[in-house]
């Protein structure tokens, strides 16, 4: 097993063509989020190269840039890390996500026609059958494009652009507790569906504010088990 942590055959190599320090960059940023490469653990470039099929350099440019975005810590005379969060950050993060998906729900709810409602009862379809595969990356995904398409039924593309700045540290967080969410997190998203549905604002408010939550909550005391 090599340091880099990664499962043997779990990255694709990156084709040549094209901007080939953007790939690399958008690879090892989905590899974090998905906690593929966890927390704390030690990047060394020779390996992540490897992996890639691409020589360090784009390696070296993609941490850097996963540094200055606080993904990697760069330590003098150590190497790359992936960053550990702390707890502080992920609940400051996490509160400005319920404030952000919160709005959403209540636009989409003034906003949604059947055919966006049909999106979403889809999504929450299949996320409740990867809950019951305990499929916990397939959870994620379909988890993070529920919360998509209700910002997208929002129709405020503010709104959306702030949100997309958080989502990725939305799914780093949501990952470990995935699990432990499981089928509840897909109960709340039917009642969030129910209440765009109904087009009540309040109710599809209140719902997603206390859906977040749980998960910040979550979150929380997966620290503390």
């Amino acid at each position: 097993m090599l340091s880099a942590g990664l499962p043997q055959g779990a990255v694709p190599r990156l084709e040549r063509p094209g901007p080939l320090r953007d790939r690399v960059y958008e690879a090892l940023l989905e590899l974090i989020t998905t906690r593929a490469l966890q927390p704390g653990q030690h990047l060394v470039e020779s390996e992540l190269a490897g992996h890639l099929g691409v020589s360090r350099q784009p390696v070296r440019e993609a941490l850097q840039r996963l540094n200055t975005e606080g993904w990697v810590d760069l330590r003098p005379a150590q190497g790359a890390f992936v960053h550990e969060p702390t707890e502080a950050e992920a609940d400051q993060l996490l509160t400005v996500r319920t404030l952000l998906e919160a709005e959403a729900a209540r636009l989409a709810a003034a906003n949604a026609g059947s055919a966006g409602v049909a999106a979403l009862e889809s999504l929450c379809a299949e996320g409740e059958k990867a809950v019951a595969a305990d499929d916990v990356d397939g959870a994620v995904a379909l988890n993070a494009a529920f919360h998509a398409k209700i910002m997208d039924l929002a129709g405020n593309t503010v709104l959306a652009e702030l949100a997309a700045q958080v989502d990725r540290r939305v799914r780093w967080y949501y990952t470990p507790v995935a699990r432990q969410r499981g089928h509840q997190s897909w109960i709340e998203h039917r009642e969030l569906i129910a209440a765009i549905t109904a087009r009540d604002e309040q109710l599809a408010t209140t719902l997603m504010r206390e859906h977040t939550e749980h998960t910040r909550r979550s979150y929380h005391e997966r620290a503390e088990s």
